[in-house]
C-alpha cells in the first residue's frame, strides 16, 4: 500500500514537472470577471423525508417542530412530543445564485444535517425557501439528494462508504426572484483577476490591447485591468465581453505546495525550487504490547489467591536512512527522484516540505488544508 500511495505521488509530481518550464495558456473567462459581477451566496431550512430509520432521534427537537408545522398547513393537527419519527431530518440548504440569474433559472443545492442524523441516503428534500443576506427569498428548493456515498448494516455490523450527512441536488433550485444586476454602459469596464498578480494582469492587458488597439486596456493593480470601451462597442456590451473572454493569454503561476494533511495528499506546483539543503528522514515508532497471566497459588496451598499480573514488553525502532544532498536550484524532477530515493511516503513528503520550509531552503508558499 505505502509503494502504490509514493508511486501515486511521483507519478502526479512527474505530470507537473513536464509543464515546469511554460506558463500554462488559458482563456481570460478563466481568470478574470467583470469587477463587481458577484454571486449572492443563499441559504435555507428545511426537512429531508423518506429516510430508512437514519434521520434525527428524539435529542433533536426541531426536526420534528418543523414536520409538526408542516403537518399543520394540511390540516393535521399533532404535537411536536407525541412524535417518534426517524425518517425525517433537519437539514441546512445552501446554494450560490449567480449575480446575472433571472426567474426560471435552476441552482445546484447542497443540504448538510445540523441534527444527530446518522444517513440521508435515499432521503427526498422538501420545498425549501432559500434566503439572501437581506432575508429576501431569492429560490425554492426540493428534490433528491444524491450522495456520492453509501451505508449500511445493522446489529453492531456496519459499512460506510464516504460522507453520508451532506447530499446535492443538481439543478434543484428554481430561481424566483433575479438579482438585478445589469452591465453598466459609462465607457468603462474593469477585469477583476481571481488571483492577483502583476505579471498576469499586464499579459492579460496586452492581450485585450492586441486584438482590440492601443491604450484600451491598462494595469491599475495586480488585481484589476480597466478597459475602455471601444466606440463601436458601445452599444452592445455582451458582444464586447464575448470577444475579449476567449482571447488566450499565458498566466505567471505563484510557487506553492498544497499539503492536506486529513488525507496525506501533497500537490508540488511546477515553479517550485530549492536552495541548496541536506535532508534525512526517518521514522521513530513505539509499540507497547501488554500481557495478562494468571497467577495461582501452589496446588494444596493453605493461603494464596488467583491474581491477574500484566506483562508489558516496549519495542522502539528507529529507521536509518542516509543524507541526501540537494543542490542550489534543485529542479521539481530531482526533488521526485531525492524522495524517492529516501523512500518517503506522502506522510513523510509533508514532514518533509515542512521542514524544508522552516529551514528556508523551499521556495515556495507552503498551504495546508
Amino acid at each position: 500500500m505505502r509503494a502504490q500511495l509514493l508511486m501515486s505521488v511521483a507519478a502526479l509530481l512527474a505530470v507537473l514537472n513536464g509543464s515546469a518550464g511554460a506558463d500554462p495558456v488559458v482563456r481570460i473567462k478563466d481568470v478574470a470577471s467583470l469587477e463587481g459581477a458577484a454571486s449572492i451566496p443563499l441559504v435555507g431550512y428545511g426537512l429531508v423525508v423518506g429516510l430508512s430509520k437514519t434521520g434525527d432521534r428524539r435529542q433533536t427537537l426541531f426536526s420534528n417542530q418543523t414536520l409538526a408545522n408542516m403537518l399543520e398547513r394540511f390540516g393535521i393537527q399533532v404535537g411536536p412530543a407525541a412524535m417518534n419519527v426517524e425518517n425525517v431530518a433537519g437539514v441546512l440548504v445552501t446554494a450560490e445564485l449567480p449575480v446575472y440569474a433571472r426567474p426560471g433559472a435552476r441552482l445546484d443545492i447542497t443540504a448538510s444535517s445540523i441534527g444527530d442524523a446518522r444517513s440521508l441516503q435515499g432521503g427526498t428534500l422538501m420545498a425549501t425557501a432559500l434566503r439572501g443576506p437581506n432575508g429576501q427569498v431569492y429560490a425554492l428548493a426540493q428534490g433528491a439528494l444524491t450522495l456520492g456515498g453509501f451505508g449500511g448494516g445493522g446489529s453492531g455490523n456496519s459499512v460506510t462508504v464516504n460522507h453520508l450527512t451532506v447530499g446535492r441536488v443538481p439543478a434543484g433550485g428554481l430561481v424566483q426572484l433575479g438579482t438585478g444586476a445589469t452591465l453598466n454602459n459609462t465607457g468603462t469596464l474593469a477585469l477583476a483577476l481571481r488571483d492577483p498578480d502583476f505579471i498576469s494582469a499586464t499579459r492579460l492587458a496586452k492581450a485585450v490591447n492586441t486584438a482590440l488597439g492601443d491604450d484600451v486596456a491598462a494595469v491599475v493593480d495586480p488585481g484589476t485591468v480597466t478597459i475602455t470601451v471601444p466606440e463601436e462597442y458601445r452599444k452592445s456590451i455582451p458582444t464586447l465581453m464575448a470577444r475579449i473572454e476567449v482571447l488566450p493569454i499565458e498566466t505567471d503561476q505563484v510557487a506553492r505546495v498544497v499539503i492536506n494533511e486529513r488525507t496525506g495528499t501533497v500537490v508540488v506546483g511546477g515553479q517550485v525550487r530549492l536552495g541548496a539543503a541536506g535532508v534525512a528522514h526517518g521514522n521513530l515508532s513505539v509499540t507497547i504490547r501488554t500481557t495478562l497471566e494468571a497467577s495461582q497459588p501452589a496446588p494444596f496451598a493453605e493461603k494464596g489467591e488467583t491474581v491477574v499480573l500484566p506483562t508489558v514488553d516496549v519495542d522502539l525502532r528507529e529507521e536509518s536512512r542516509r543524507l541526501v544532498a540537494l543542490e542550489e536550484g534543485t529542479t521539481l524532477d530531482e526533488v521526485v527522484r531525492a524522495l524517492n530515493r529516501l523512500g518517503a511516503s506522502p506522510r513523510d513528503i509533508i514532514a518533509i516540505m515542512q521542514a524544508l520550509k522552516a529551514s528556508g531552503a523551499l521556495r515556495a508558499d507552503i498551504v495546508i488544508l
